[in-house]
């Protein structure tokens, strides 16, 4: 059911409880449910009797990363200390302009982070699932890979072969069958169906 109620991305729509759920187009933060779109407030009951609160746009939508989601992201420059990523899309929702992203060595994975090479994960143009940290600076958005579902999603080899994962730090060329160095995700199909 709509409501005649407009809302802004930002904007917070009501207090969460037991009853009311964020749905599409929403978040969830400090106990109250936000809007991530333009558009109209609706609610639906699902089966367990929640209501379901969401913010639905007549135009195409535009979200805006928040705490926890999972991206795709496009690697665009990698260094000694962190690499620069173009954020593709958020869960199932792909992006109509890319959001920047940064992800700080110290984030690619959880254990023996002083160890990690930034040129041995990412490589530029890799397609990579990620998780948002937080707002970082210069309105760039923090990631995080220390998962083992996050990573390398999509690669390509310096020879411009497919590269297929055989181990959780290493990619094979499908073509010239060479092994390149990268924090592999361990891929689950909703980030091949979002990647594509």
């Amino acid at each position: 059911m709509a409501t005649s109620t407009i809302c802004v991305p930002g904007q917070r729509i009501l207090r969460t409880d037991d009853d009311h759920i964020s749905g599409n187009g929403t978040y969830t933060r400090n106990g109250y449910i936000y809007s991530t779109l333009v558009g109209y407030v609706f609610t639906q009951t699902n089966d367990d009797g929640k209501t379901i609160v969401e913010v639905r746009s007549s135009k195409t939508q535009n979200v805006v990363p928040s705490e926890d989601d999972i991206v795709t992201a496009r690697v665009t420059n990698v260094n000694a200390r962190f690499c620069k990523c173009s954020i593709l899309s958020i869960g199932k929702t792909k992006l109509q302009e890319p959001f920047r992203g940064t992800l700080r060595k110290e984030d690619v994975r959880a254990t023996e982070k002083d160890k990690v090479e930034m040129y041995k994960c990412f490589r530029p143009g890799d397609i990579i699932a990620a998780q948002v940290l937080s707002l970082g600076d210069a309105q760039s958005y923090l990631l995080s890979t220390s998962e083992n579902e996050l990573g390398v999603v999509i690669a390509t080899s310096e020879t411009g072969g497919t590269m297929v994962p055989i181990s959780w730090c290493k990619m094979q060329c499908t073509k010239t069958l060479s092994e390149e160095f990268r924090k592999v995700a361990k891929v689950q199909p909703q980030f091949i169906e979002y990647s594509s």
